[in-house]
């Protein structure tokens, strides 16, 4: 992914994206939003995406990896259960 991508799709979401070349690290923030929960800081170009992403539709990437993590463990006990 390129930073002038993520920037272009968070944009059209209503999402602004800076990027600090000091530090490395990129800002978002929800445009139009009181939400503190509507703003963040990511250290990768992908981070950024998923992170706005994650805002974006309210954590289902989040619930989506947690529901694999849980069931990967599952099959690791089953499979060590032998």
């Amino acid at each position: 992914m390129l930073w002038k991508e993520i920037k272009t799709w968070a944009k059209s979401k209503g999402y602004e994206t800076v990027k600090d070349k000091d530090d490395d690290q990129y800002y978002w923030a929800k445009l139009d939003s009181n939400d503190p929960n509507a703003s963040g800081v990511a250290k990768s170009v992908s981070k950024l995406a998923t992170a706005i992403f994650n805002h974006l539709t309210d954590n289902k990437f989040v619930d989506h990896q947690t529901k694999c993590k849980e069931n990967l463990q599952l099959k690791k006990v089953e499979i060590s259960d032998y």
